[in-house]
């Protein structure tokens, strides 16, 4: 299965661990697929906090917002 997002793509988290925020995010890396064939992603906050992966049924795009600069 070929990855959906690209380098650099703004993302959020559909659900976020009680530690972490939904997003924004950036994709910092495309990650091999699990066995499972789904592509995996290491993500990286715009804000503070640690990069981590996740899978792509975890992500969606960032939605536009006019206060994003």
């Amino acid at each position: 299965m070929a990855h959906a997002f690209r380098l650099g793509d703004r993302v959020e988290l559909i659900r976020a661990p009680l530690n972490a925020q939904r997003g924004p995010y950036k994709i910092s890396a495309l990650m091999p697929e699990t066995g499972a064939g789904e592509p995996q992603y290491r993500i990286r906050s715009e804000g503070p906090g640690p990069e981590r992966v996740v899978g792509e049924g975890e992500l969606s795009p960032r939605r536009s917002n006019v206060f994003d600069a």
